[in-house]
């Protein structure tokens, strides 16, 4: 404690008063010294005889108790103030002087060290009487440092000065209290009462016409926060449902529920009469009614490749493009075609030389027959070939000239007891009428047509015996088997092979030592043998079977130039075999057939329409999104972490726009000799089959994957690739708010990044299986309600599918909001705030195409009801009303 000078002495008349005061106040604490009071105070009889006839002096609390703080008193009516407590070691306070008009106001104690103190403003009603010194009551207030001395009354100079300096810090105390009062209250009421305008900014909507189209398919789309009880309960990638029977589909399309085959089955049914009726109006059904789903990402890149070539061009023009779109709307326009009949094909024949089925044939050489079909109209009638990497040479990216066998058009089975193919009798049947109808449609007379089928039904038998599956070849190691030209030539001579290559893949030189890989050696051999003894067959000469085999080979080619009732003649034989193959729409075979003769110029001209900086904003978030997952797995071991985490940071991600596109100079240069004519489709089909030979030559120093129908991201060198396929309509487009493209085409690149370099990430992580059980868990709450949790198990590839998918959502939306933070402010269509769009536009994807959707247990929407279960991002949390004992337990 603190010592005050002066206090080291004490006065002996005061001390023993102090004594006998505290006799009669046992507990009063000591005093340690105390201040000589000033000369012109009166003694303490005095003082209280002087106060005695104001007012009876206010009782004091007894020592045993301590008293309550008393509150300090009010300028207008509280009575006087009384003396504030001492500490334990302060002396005792002396009586003030009393002025005339006002009663004597307590000092606050100070140290001998402090300013003076001033007196208290008094009011101007009778005051109370000052308690007597001798029964004052122990500390009560505020208390003072121990070696305090006691407060010296003030003169009566001092008193005005210290009502004054107290007014002054009322006042001011009044004032700082009205202020925060002030900053409160407009608080609130900025909060509660200030009109819309003053209210941050909505996100300003986005009008574009891809927009629009956007909007429209999200009116018609179920809404997970509210309809959160079934959203999700729709087959998966089911399309043409209305919002009716939303929710009635439980289970139906799902692996877990035997409702699933009879789905499938009704929706094939459906796709094939939506085919028909799309053949018979020549119009697209899915077009005309906006669905509430997204298509997958294969139609929507036809789709956008349809816009772009039926884009209206004012004058014909020469360049490469105008050809392309003439192309097309040659396609499109069947009316020609259908008026053409079989004339177009006959004329080609006859330019080959003729067959022995009309009666008139050249008898032309059979190999120079042969490589004038390959290299001008891509027909391979006894064998196919093409180009491609040796997976055995893990030293280059080297191509090479491969050879299979080609595909029959006589269906045959494999018999694994004799290890041979032979066709079945009753398919032969079918096999026979229905060439007897194509040749009727050719003009052959009836008489020779039967011959010439039994030839080509022989014939196509005998070739077909050594033909095997690709399974069978697999485990036998009959693939990828390296041979040199000349080798070749010695166990198949039937066949010029050096020159058949040399015409096919010109100007790319070919000479007898190149390796070629054979993919069926005993097919080939038993081919050429074949071929050998049809031609030494000196009865059959006449009627040519090996140059019949071969123009059937080219009529079945061209069968998709020529009139409807070709088309459909090979329509029926395929349903006669039970062949539920899809109806492919006409504007999809036209969009298909243009890209295979103008290939390099749909990729320029799908290069014109991405939007480069919205798709690397887009590539570059979400691949800095998964990298910053990936270390918070629990992984294995400390190796498997490393190997993933040194796998995912070696590889640069970005766009691919530059390899293999040439400037639009470069193009018209490359398609200045072709010549396109808008109402004569055979011709220009033939020209696209010329075209066509061009590519494998191309293919010799062709990227891997780097082709304009790529819909996935892949490796290249240490390039993560993304191809611009993927950037199209409705998944992508640069006017879209951001919600849209990180909610759609975001979690779909997430996913196909996690499928690509983490094929095998279950036996590296517990993650995915621990994952996994907790959303499979909170799907059987929500559906199936408590009890159900054991219903079913998940595969480890259903484990895996199940981490992925929920994985690639939150990765998804972890890179929208880094977008947010790095660019405030996004657009918003129909008002829904950006996490809302986020989402809902998640539950749009079509995943029918998702090679991996066979591994997923139910619809990859229900995993919003997971997101949403815990985080705060949400508008709502997805819980159904009607059930809420099955909310949902923790997280994922």
């Amino acid at each position: 404690m603190r010592n005050v000078s002066g206090c080291n002495k004490l006065n002996p008349d005061r001390q023993n008063k102090t004594q006998q005061s505290m006799a009669e106040t046992p507990a009063e604490p000591q005093i340690d010294c105390e201040l000589q009071p000033p000369s012109n105070t009166l003694p303490e009889p005095q003082l209280q005889y002087q106060l005695h006839p104001l007012s009876e002096p206010q009782p004091l609390p007894q020592p045993d108790t301590l008293p309550q703080p008393l509150p300090q008193p009010q300028p207008d009516s509280l009575p006087e103030p009384q003396l504030l407590p001492q500490p334990d070691t302060l002396p005792e306070p002396q009586p003030q002087p009393q002025p005339d008009s006002l009663p004597g106001p307590l000092l606050l104690p100070q140290p001998d060290t402090l300013p003076e103190p001033q007196p208290l403003p008094q009011p101007d009603t009778v005051p109370q009487p000052l308690p007597q010194p001798d029964s004052l009551p122990g500390p009560q207030l505020l208390p003072q440092p121990d070696t305090l001395p006691e407060p010296q009354p003030p003169s009566e100079e001092e008193v005005k000065p210290w009502v004054w300096t107290r007014h002054c810090v009322l006042l001011l105390f009044l004032l700082a209290s009205s202020f925060c009062a002030s900053i409160v209250g407009l608080a609130y009421y900025s909060q509660q009462h200030l009109p819309p305008e003053s209210t941050p900014p909505a996100s300003p909507p986005c009008t574009s016409p891809a927009c629009q189209r956007a909007t429209a398919r999200l009116s018609i789309s179920v809404d997970p926060f509210s309809q959160p009880c079934d959203y999700f309960l729709f087959p998966c990638g089911s399309e043409g449902a209305s919002l009716s029977n939303r929710g009635r589909q439980r289970g139906k399309g799902m692996p877990l529920h035997p409702q699933g085959h009879k789905s499938r089955a009704a929706q094939a049914e459906k796709e094939r009469e939506r085919g028909r009726k799309e053949r018979e109006t020549g119009t697209d059904i899915i077009e005309k009614a906006p669905a509430d789903r997204m298509p997958d990402r294969q139609t929507a890149l036809l789709l956008t490749m349809r816009e772009i070539l039926a884009e209206d061009r004012s004058s014909p023009g020469n360049s490469a493009k105008q050809k392309a779109c003439m192309f097309y709307r040659s396609c499109m326009d069947t009316g020609p075609t259908e008026s053409a009949g079989p004339e177009p094909f006959l004329r080609l024949v006859h330019k080959l030389g003729g067959w022995a089925v009309s009666g008139r044939w050249n008898q032309t050489d059979f190999n120079s027959t042969l490589s004038l079909l390959m290299r001008d109209y891509g027909t391979f009638p006894f064998f196919s070939v093409y180009v491609g990497k040796d997976p055995n040479d893990t030293q280059g990216d080297k191509r090479y000239i491969q050879i299979d066998q080609p595909d029959f058009q006589i269906p045959t089975e494999w018999s694994s007891k004799t290890q041979k193919s032979k066709a079945n009798t009753q398919i032969l049947r079918l096999f026979l009428a229905s060439y007897q109808r194509l040749l009727a449609l050719l003009g052959s007379p009836s008489s020779s047509t039967i011959l010439h089928i039994g030839l080509f039904i022989s014939l196509s038998s005998e070739l077909a015996v050594a033909a095997s599956p690709l399974p069978h070849r697999l485990q036998q190691g009959l693939l990828y088997q390296r041979i040199t030209i000349k080798e070749l030539q010695t166990l198949a001579p039937a066949i010029d092979w050096l020159g058949c290559l040399q015409t096919t893949f010109h100007p790319h030189p070919v000479s007898q030592s190149d390796h070629v890989l054979l993919h069926n050696l005993p097919y080939i051999v038993h081919m050429s043998r074949i071929i050998g003894k049809w031609l030494n067959k000196h009865e059959l000469s006449g009627s040519g079977p090996l140059h019949t085999f071969m123009v059937l080979s080219l009529l079945h080619t061209v069968i998709p130039a020529l009139d409807s009732r070709f088309t459909q003649t090979e329509r029926n034989f395929s349903l006669a075999l039970g062949t539920t193959e899809e109806d492919v729409p006409r504007w999809r075979q036209c969009v298909l057939q243009t890209e295979k003769g103008f290939d390099t110029v749909l990729k320029h001209m799908l290069r014109e329409n991405t939007a480069y900086t919205e798709a690397e904003e887009l590539i570059q978030n979400v691949y800095s999104s998964i990298m910053s997952k990936l270390p918070d797995l629990r992984w294995r071991d400390e190796e498997s972490r490393m190997s993933v985490l040194n796998k995912i940071q070696s590889l640069t991600p970005r766009l691919s726009t530059k390899n293999n596109i040439f400037s639009e100079a470069e193009l018209n240069k490359l398609y200045s000799k072709v010549t396109i004519d808008e109402h004569m489709y055979f011709s220009n089909y033939i020209q696209s089959l010329s075209l066509q030979r061009q590519r494998p030559s191309k293919l010799f120093s062709q990227a891997e994957g780097d082709d304009i129908w790529s819909l996935t991201p892949f490796i290249s060198g240490n390039e993560l690739v993304f191809p611009m396929g993927m950037f199209v309509q409705p998944l992508f487009h640069p006017t879209y708010p951001r919600a849209i493209n990180f909610g759609v085409l975001g979690s779909l690149m997430a996913k196909d990044i996690l499928h690509l370099l983490l094929p095998n990430i279950h036996s590296q992580s517990v993650s995915p299986r621990s994952i996994a059980e907790c959303v499979r868990y909170q799907y059987l709450r929500m559906t199936e309600g408590p009890g159900r949790e054991g219903a079913f198990s998940l595969s480890p590839a259903q484990q895996q599918e199940m981490w992925v998918q929920y994985s690639a959502l939150q990765i998804a939306l972890q890179a929208y909001n880094q977008s947010l933070k790095k660019y405030p402010g996004d657009s918003s269509l129909s008002g829904i705030s950006h996490t809302h769009l986020f989402l809902t536009s998640f539950t749009q994807i079509n995943c029918d195409s998702d090679p991996y959707h066979k591994f997923m247990p139910f619809e990859p929407s229900f995993l919003v009801t997971v997101i949403c279960g815990y985080s705060n991002l949400c508008p709502t949390t997805l819980s159904c009303p009607n059930k809420p004992q099955q909310h949902l337990l923790g997280t994922c």
